[in-house]
Formats: C-alpha cells, sequence, structure tokens
C-alpha cells in the first residue's frame, strides 16, 4: 500500500493528559497453577498510565489522573508514575486500589483475574479532573475501559470530552473493550458515541467490528469506517501484522517488527498508543508516528511486565539499530 506523509502537527507545551484505572499488579514468575507458585513480582499497570509512562519515556510531557487507596498498592502507584516523570494527581480514596492477579498457567496461556468491584478507581467523578488541566493539554487520551468501570466514572469521561471539546483539545480514544465489564450492546452503544467525538481512534480489528457493528474484515475497511464516524486519525491495530491507518484524508500501512521471542503481549497496545502519541506531539509525520508505535509494540512484547521496561528513546533507537529494520 502506499504510504502519504501529512502535515505536521506544531508541539504545543501541554503536553499529554490521560486518566483512569492504575492497578497493582500482582505477577507470578514461573509457569503452573499460582498455588504452587513461589516467586511473585508486585507492580502496576493500566492502559492509560500504561500509555504515560511509555510516553515519558520518549520524552513527552505527561500528566495522569486517577483515584487510588489508602494502601501499599495506592503507595506503589503514585511512587512509581512520578518516579517515571510522569506528572501524578493520584486522590485517595476510603476504597482499595484494585488488584490484578496475572500467572501463566502454561506456556503462551495467561490467566488474569481483577479484584475491582467498588475499587478506588471506579470511584473516579467528574469533579476529579479539572477543567484547567483538560484546557493545557495538548491532547487529550482516554481509554474505553473507564466508562465502563461505573456511572461516576463515565460521567468524569464526559466531563473531561466535553471540556476538550470546547478548548480545541484533540481527543484521543483507544477503544480498549473489556468483556468482563460491560455487556457488548451498552459497550457498542457508549463506544460508538466516543468515538464520534473523538479526533484520534486506536482499536484492534474484533473491537473496530464491535463499535462499527459490521462484520468487515480488512483492516483498510475497518479504518475506513471508524474515519467515517469523525476521527480524523483511525488507526486500527494488528498486532503480529502491525497496523492500518486513515490519518487525514490518506491511508497507511505499517508492518510489524520481528522480534526474536515473545515474551509478554499484556501492555503491547499501550506501548503501541504511547509511541503514535508521542511521535505527534513532536510534530512528526503520519509515517514516522506508526512506525514508532509499531517499534514500542515489538519492544513490549520482547520484555516482562506491563509497562516498567518500556524503552527510553535512546533505547528504541538501539533496539530499531539491532534489528536492522531503520529504513
Amino acid at each position: 500500500m502506499t504510504q502519504h506523509r501529512t502535515a505536521h502537527t506544531p508541539q504545543t507545551p501541554g503536553g499529554l493528559l490521560t486518566f483512569g484505572e492504575t492497578m497493582g499488579l500482582i505477577t507470578a514468575n514461573t509457569i503452573g497453577t499460582l498455588e504452587h507458585t513461589r516467586d511473585l513480582t508486585f507492580g502496576i499497570g493500566g492502559a492509560e498510565s500504561n500509555t504515560a509512562v511509555g510516553a515519558a519515556r520518549l520524552g513527552a510531557p505527561v500528566t495522569w489522573i486517577g483515584r487510588v487507596g489508602s494502601d501499599a498498592a495506592g503507595d506503589l502507584v503514585g511512587r512509581r508514575l512520578r518516579a517515571e516523570g510522569v506528572r501524578t494527581f493520584a486522590v485517595r480514596d476510603t476504597s482499595f486500589t484494585v488488584l490484578m492477579i496475572r500467572h501463566h498457567r502454561a506456556a503462551g496461556v495467561v490467566h488474569v483475574d481483577y479484584h475491582r468491584t467498588g475499587s478506588a478507581g471506579s470511584r473516579l467523578t467528574p469533579r476529579d479532573i479539572p477543567a484547567e488541566a483538560v484546557q493545557r493539554a495538548a491532547i487529550l487520551h482516554l481509554s474505553g475501559i473507564t466508562p465502563a468501570l461505573s456511572a461516576s466514572a463515565r460521567q468524569a469521561t464526559w466531563h473531561a470530552v466535553t471540556t476538550a471539546k470546547a478548548h480545541n483539545v484533540p481527543v484521543s480514544v483507544d477503544v480498549n473493550y473489556r468483556s468482563k465489564l460491560w455487556d457488548r450492546d451498552t459497550a457498542r452503544r457508549e463506544l460508538q458515541r466516543l468515538v464520534a467525538e473523538a479526533d484520534i481512534v486506536f482499536a484492534g480489528v474484533e473491537e473496530a467490528q464491535l463499535v462499527l457493528g459490521s462484520p468487515a474484515e480488512t483492516p483498510e475497511d475497518l479504518a475506513l469506517g471508524l474515519a467515517a464516524m469523525g476521527p480524523g486519525e483511525a488507526v486500527v491495530k494488528t498486532g503480529s501484522r502491525g497496523c492500518t491507518a486513515r490519518i487525514e484524508d490518506a491511508m497507511y500501512a505499517e508492518p510489524a517488527l520481528p522480534v526474536s521471542a515473545v515474551v509478554d503481549t499484556v501492555g503491547a497496545g499501550d506501548a503501541f498508543v504511547a509511541g503514535y502519541l508521542a511521535e505527534r506531539l513532536r510534530g512528526a509525520d503520519g509515517v514516522q508516528r506508526l512506525r514508532t508505535a509499531c517499534a514500542m509494540g515489538a519492544y513490549a512484547v520482547s520484555v516482562p511486565g506491563d509497562c516498567e521496561l518500556l524503552p527510553t528513546r535512546g533505547e528504541l533507537e538501539t533496539f530499531l539499530a539491532a534489528g536492522d529494520v531503520l529504513r
């Protein structure tokens, strides 16, 4: 497919603003049932904060807002994000920080349990998202997870979107459909509304089909369908095949980068989004945005964890050079 270049987007000082649920992440480091595991690590994870860390590692100014419990997991969330250079506003709540427990039942088979009902993260409200923070942002990024958490989190999402639209702040949406949080019909209606208000949308193939209510299978058709709903930039993530995008009336295709071994696929989509948005903030064209996005996704699957080992810009360049994939 022919690739076209788009005009550069000027960098603005507000950087990336995102908000949502960040969890304490307990990971078993050996393969087998959880009851036989004796080696565990404790980290953090969450779609929006993974993207925040990835973008910050690439040099973008990033702000994250969310609610966490007054517990050890909440302490860890705040410390880790601040250590990554993410401007962090972690509202302390009387409820608990979400916990995600992940183990490999067998090689290549990941099992995840969430302990989140009634959590601090689900109690996010419009009051937690200052209008001034949205107005100062260069991009507002959110995912389809947040409006699925609770009625108040959904209200917070729409408060942020409405404020951004009123002040000409571009809105980025990663569909991130989670079947454990809501049924398909409810999700489709809400996600369609979000995509229609977005300037930038990211979706996997099945997520795009859900939003469009269409059995269309080709990434090109899905990208065109999403763009027709309103976003000027529609990116369909196709995993090991790379991505296809419609950006300002031009079609793009970028192949995935080969990796010697896939270690952990969790968080790869968030890393992809981080790469795209960080490059957009720098004023890069569509080709470079997608190239960096695919590189970030490839790096993410080659290391363990949701966001802890995502690369700096220098490390990403070394990774690309080592793979002889610079073009």
